[in-house]
C-alpha cells in the first residue's frame, strides 16, 4: 500500500499522464515533512538518531496517510542507503530471498540497504523471523510500517531489534499547512469559505493523502463563488471513519466508552457509543459490555444498574435497530450517572487471595452439621447459635476458620446505595464486638 507522497522517483516523460498532486508535493527532505515532530524533532528519537549518525531498525506505527513511506524514503537519502520497498501484501518467501541476496551483494560492494516493508504485520511469524539474521549482520536496516498495534502483530524478536515510533493523525493545523502548499503548487486558491475549509479537514480525518485527493477534485471545479460547508458536503463524500471491528481500533473505542462511563461523563460516553455504532459495531456486543460496566464499576452502589443494563439489552432484542439502539443509549447515560463502586470486586479479589493462602483450613466445628453420631461426638455443631433465635436476629458468632483471624474484605464506599450498606456493616460489627463474636 502506498503512503503519503509515495511514488516512483522517475519524473514523467513528455506526454505522460499528469502526476497526482500527492506525488508532486512529495517532500524532498525530512525538514519538509508536515507534522510528526514527536518523531522528527531535534530532540525526538529519529532526530537524535540522525544527528548521531546511528540509525537503527524502526517500526513506524500509525494510521494511513501520515507519511510512513515518505519518511522511510527520505531516511535512505539522509543516510546514503539504497532504498528498497516491498509490501507484505504482495511479497512472499521467494521475493524476500531475492531482496536479501541483492542486499548482500550491495553490502559486499560497500553500500547498505534500507528495506522498507509496508504492512509488515501481514507477514507471518516465519516470514518475520527471516529478517532477523540480516538485521543482525547489518545486511539490511529494516524500516517497517504498520497500522496495527506492533505489540500484538509483530514477533517479539523483531520488536526487540527495532525501535517503535508512533506516527499520529495530522492535526487541522497540519492539514491547513498542507492545503497552503497545495494551493501554491496549483497556483490557485480553493473556492471555499473558512468554514468550508474546516469541513474539508474534517472530511480528511487526519489523512494527508485523502486531503490532497479531495483538494485535487475541488481545484477542478468551476464555481462562481466560494462554497460553504453545506455546498461542499453535497459535492464530496466524507471519508469513512477509521474503525476495524476486530482490530486495534475496536479495543481502543470500547476502552474509551468504558472509561467514560466509569468517569461519570455521559456526553463522552454517548460520543464513543455513537462512534462504534457508526463504525458498524454489533449493538449486542455493546449491550453485553454495558452489563459488564454495571457489574464491574457500579456494583452495589446502585443495584438497579444491573437491571437497567439487562432490560436495555432485552429491549434491543425485541425492537432491533435503529429503535432499540435508543434503549442502549439510555442505558449508557444511566450507567455514566450512577454512583460508582468497585468495593465488591476489591473484596472478592482479597478473599480469593486469602483462600489461596490458607489452603484447606476447615470451618469452625460449631457451624458444621452433625448428621452422624460420630460427627456429633467429634463436636460438630456444638455451641451453634441459631441466628433467628438471637436478639436482633444476629448471634455474632465467628464463621471464619478457628486459625484465621477475622478480616474485613468488603469495605463499602460512601456513595449511592452502599452508604446504607456501610451503615449495616458498622451496625453488625458493633453487635459482634458486644457479643464477643
Amino acid at each position: 500500500m502506498a503512503d503519503l507522497f509515495s511514488s516512483d522517483d522517475t519524473p514523467p516523460k513528455h506526454g505522460a499522464a499528469p502526476r497526482p498532486l500527492a506525488d508532486r508535493l512529495r517532500p524532498q527532505h525530512l525538514s519538509e515533512v508536515i507534522g510528526q515532530q514527536q518523531v522528527l524533532g531535534p530532540e525526538a528519537p529519529l532526530g537524535v538518531m540522525l544527528a548521531s549518525g546511528a540509525l537503527s531498525s524502526i517500526i513506524f506505527w500509525g494510521p494511513p496517510g501520515v507519511g510512513k513511506t515518505t519518511i522511510a524514503r527520505l531516511l535512505a537519502d539522509e543516510t546514503d542507503l539504497h532504498f528498497v520497498q516491498i509490501s507484505a501484501i504482495f511479497s512472499g518467501v521467494p521475493e524476500l530471498r531475492k531482496v536479501f541476496e541483492a542486499a548482500k551483494l550491495r553490502r559486499a560492494n560497500g553500500q547498505g540497504t534500507l528495506l522498507f516493508v509496508d504492512e509488515i504485520h501481514r507477514f507471518n511469524k516465519a516470514q518475520q523471523d527471516s529478517f532477523l539474521p540480516h538485521m543482525e549482520d547489518g545486511t539490511i536496516l529494516l524500516v517497517g510500517a504498520t497500522t496495527e498495534n506492533p505489540s500484538f502483530e509483530l514477533n517479539a524478536a523483531v520488536l526487540s531489534r527495532s525501535q517503535v515510533m508512533v506516527l499520529t493523525r495530522l492535526t487541522h493545523e497540519d492539514l491547513a499547512q498542507l492545503t497552503e502548499r497545495a494551493e501554491r503548487e496549483l497556483d490557485k486558491t480553493l473556492p471555499l469559505t473558512e468554514m468550508a475549509r474546516f469541513a474539508l479537514y474534517e472530511m480528511a480525518d487526519g489523512d494527508g493523502r485523502t486531503l490532497l485527493n479531495l483538494i485535487e477534485q475541488i481545484a477542478a471545479w468551476k464555481v462562481d463563488a466560494p462554497l460553504d460547508p453545506e455546498q461542499l458536503g453535497k459535492r464530496l463524500m466524507r471519508r469513512a471513519s477509521k474503525y476495524d471491528k476486530s482490530g486495534d481500533e475496536h479495543y481502543n473505542l470500547i476502552s474509551a466508552l468504558h472509561k467514560s462511563v466509569r468517569g461519570s461523563d455521559p456526553d463522552a460516553a454517548l460520543y464513543w457509543f455513537g462512534r462504534m455504532l457508526e463504525g458498524g459495531e454489533d449493538p449486542r456486543y455493546l449491550a453485553r459490555r454495558m452489563l459488564r460496566m454495571a457489574i464491574e464499576d457500579i456494583q452495589l452502589a446502585d443495584p438497579q444498574a444491573h437491571a437497567v443494563a439487562l432490560h436495555a439489552w432485552e429491549t434491543y432484542e425485541r425492537l432491533g435497530s435503529p429503535e432499540g439502539e435508543l434503549a442502549l443509549a439510555q442505558c449508557v447515560v444511566y450507567l455514566a450517572l450512577a454512583p460508582k463502586s468497585n468495593a465488591v470486586y476489591t473484596a472478592f479479589k482479597a478473599a480469593r487471595a486469602a483462600a489461596r493462602k490458607t489452603g484447606s483450613e476447615p470451618p469452625p466445628k460449631h457451624i458444621l452439621n452433625a448428621p452422624t453420631k460420630l460427627m456429633s461426638e467429634q463436636g460438630y455443631g456444638e455451641g451453634y447459635a441459631y441466628d433467628h433465635d438471637a436478639e436482633d436476629g444476629f448471634s455474632g458468632q465467628n464463621y471464619f476458620p478457628d486459625t484465621l483471624p477475622r478480616t474485613q474484605f468488603y469495605k463499602p464506599v460512601e456513595r449511592g446505595f452502599e452508604r446504607d450498606l456501610a451503615k449495616r456493616v458498622a451496625y453488625f460489627d458493633k453487635l459482634r464486638k458486644q457479643r464477643g463474636g
